[in-house]
């Protein structure tokens, strides 16, 4: 099979991380009699420095000529002081808008070589985490009108505004009951619904939309609660669905209590489309340049995309048992030493991996 890539490396880590990635799925496409096509375009701090904004038109171009784009990180303190408009997180705002990318897909999975690393008690370990947060990605507060800043009373204001349609709630549902579906058929819609009206008609339409999934089991929970029962008891949990804002706190909060940040990788995804895949960790330029960051989250990105974008469950499966066995032979980067490991760089870890496909 021939498969397109846009790669879009970005700032700090992303262009230690992102070969990677190369690595393994070039491995994947030897092994598995395939053809992979990478190109490569700016995005972020990056593009900002080569063209004055965070999302050249010919970025947008060559994403959607591919059949999926994966992206490394955006940001930094480089940039700290660039106008708002410009600042290298509008690039990945912008690239999710001009793809269309409604639907965020975070998987939070403890592996079990990595239950020492987890910050909760090993009692609650033991009972396994494994949860798929599912984010609505275009709407809510991160993109409602009117938004921006006042003088009222003769004092600043700055106000977001939160809205949803009906239709987003109902796509992003039907995606999350059929990701449930083929889970563990339990899905959770998180909400506001006993003080806002954009949540009390989020849930509105999700009761709707469980009708056409009987098999499905659904529960409700307040973003404050959910947020503490995903410490608590992460095991209650099968598939969260939930709004931009409440997805974009919860899936951090269900990423770190795995042990590492660096594990984690993520999906957007579109109706119809490329695919967007790019682990949650950020561009740590605290570690930047010094082959110290963990590509893992950026390794299992690219098994999300096989998987999502394009229907290769068998290859995706491969990098994940490939991870698996490298932590199991005792290979570990710097966020999950443990004593008794061996520590490796983040270009070695790649290699490790690539070697076990």
């Amino acid at each position: 099979m021939r498969v397109s890539l846009c790669l879009l490396p970005g700032d700090g880590i992303g262009p230690e991380i992102m070969p990677q990635a190369v690595k393994v799925l070039e491995r994947i496409a030897g092994k598995f009699n395939h053809e992979f096509f990478f190109a490569e375009a700016l995005i972020g701090g990056a593009a900002i420095d080569a063209t004055g904004g965070p999302l050249p038109q010919e970025t947008i171009e060559k994403c959607r000529e591919a059949d999926a784009v994966l992206l490394g990180a955006v940001g930094g303190p480089k940039w700290d002081n660039v106008a708002n408009e410009i600042r290298p997180e509008r690039g990945l705002l912008g690239i999710r808008k001009e793809l269309g990318l409604f639907a965020n897909l975070r998987p939070a999975h403890l592996f079990p070589e990595l239950a020492g690393a987890c910050f909760l008690r090993p009692d609650i370990v033991a009972r396994g985490i494994d949860v798929m947060v599912v984010r609505e990605l275009t709407g809510g507060i991160y993109f409602g009108e009117p938004k921006g800043f006042d003088t009222r009373d003769g004092e600043r204001v700055g106000f977001n505004t939160m809205i949803y349609k009906e239709h987003e709630v109902r796509r992003i549902t039907a995606m999350a009951f059929e990701i449930a579906r083929g889970r563990g058929k339990r899905l959770c819609s998180v909400d506001k619904a006993n003080v806002l009206e954009v949540s009390q008609l989020w849930r509105e339409v999700v009761l709707e939309v469980a009708k056409d999934y009987p098999d499905v089991e659904l529960s409700h929970m307040y973003v404050d609660n959910a947020a503490m029962q995903l410490v608590r008891d992460p095991s209650q949990f099968d598939v969260i669905v939930t709004g931009n804002i409440f997805g974009d706190i919860l899936s951090d909060e269900a990423s770190v209590i795995t042990g590492s940040i660096g594990m984690l990788p993520s999906a957007s995804l579109s109706d119809d489309g490329p695919g967007l895949y790019e682990p949650i960790h950020g561009s740590a330029p605290d570690v930047a340049g010094q082959d110290k960051a963990n590509p893992m989250a950026t390794i299992l990105s690219a098994a999300m995309l096989l998987r999502h974008s394009c229907n290769m469950e068998q290859e995706a499966q491969a990098i994940e048992k490939a991870v698996q066995r490298a932590l199991a032979d005792g290979f570990r980067t710097i966020d999950t030493m443990e004593p008794g490991k061996a520590q490796v760089g983040c270009a070695k870890m790649g290699d490790i991996v690539a070697e076990r496909i």
